[in-house]
This record gives C-alpha cells, sequence and structure tokens, in this order.
C-alpha cells in the first residue's frame, strides 16, 4: 500500500510503498524518550520505496538500546520524528529498512500493529488501555 506523511509544521511531506501487516509497536528505552510515549508504532519500509516529496530531513545519529549505530530523521522546525534506520556505513544506501513513525501518516488508523519489540521497557500501566474512562470532554 501506499502511505502518505507529513511533519506536523508541514515541511516535510513524503510518500512510501509499504506492508501494512508489518507495523509493530516498539516499548524500547528511545522511543519512549523520543516520542514522549510509552510505545511508539513504526511502519518498516524500504529505503527504496521512500520519497521525500517536500522539504530536507535533519539526521542526528545514536547507538541504540541494541548497540547498532542508528539513523533518526526529523523535521529541523517542528521536530517531528520522520524514522530510524541503519546508518549508511552500516548498510548499503538504498538496503536500509526505515522504520516510519505512523502517526504521522494519513492511514494511521488502517496500520494495526501485528507485533510488540523490545518489551523488556514496557510500561505496565500503558497495557490496558480498555480499563481508561473514555470520557469525551470539550467535543474531542
Amino acid at each position: 500500500m501506499q502511505v502518505n506523511g507529513a511533519c506536523h509544521c508541514g515541511e516535510i511531506t513524503f510518500t512510501a510503498e509499504a506492508e501494512a501487516n508489518f507495523c509493530v509497536i516498539c516499548h524500547c528505552r528511545d522511543c519512549q524518550v523520543m516520542s514522549g510515549a510509552p510505545y511508539r508504532s513504526i511502519l518498516p519500509v524500504k529505503e527504496s520505496g521512500f520519497n521525500l516529496v517536500s522539504g530536507k530531513l535533519k539526521l542526528y545519529h545514536k547507538t541504540g538500546d541494541s548497540g547498532n549505530r542508528r539513523e533518526l530523521a526529523f523535521c529541523g522546525d517542528c521536530g517531528t520524528h520522520v524514522y530510524a534506520t541503519s546508518v549508511v556505513e552500516d548498510v548499503p544506501l538504498g538496503q536500509r529498512m526505515l522504520g516510519l513513525r505512523t502517526g504521522m501518516l494519513a492511514e494511521v488508523a488502517d496500520l494495526p500493529p501485528q507485533k510488540e519489540v523490545w518489551c523488556e521497557s514496557k510500561v505496565d500501566w500503558a497495557q490496558d488501555l480498555l480499563a481508561l474512562d473514555m470520557t469525551k470532554q470539550n467535543g474531542q
């Protein structure tokens, strides 16, 4: 399926070819910190299927919990995180998998996660959302 993404300010827009049944929830500490949430939903796509339509990605490099070097791409204006992947020196350009952040995809409602990863960092209180009060407030 084709997915369409945009950052919060609209500076970064992209399309990508993806397999909807590959969406995962990641509980790693990096995803928790960078998303400001107890987990993050990720859609892996082949780098060759990613098309940056507008904007210029700002890149940040770090070593992940796995010990692997990671390249993280985000909007330099609003800070929206677009993807994470291996650094080019570790995996040849064009052969990398990009972990798109599903919250910025227009098709997010059509991308239910199929599995969870890095569950050692899972936050217990975030697992039973059905038990929460879902009362609407202020029309939301």
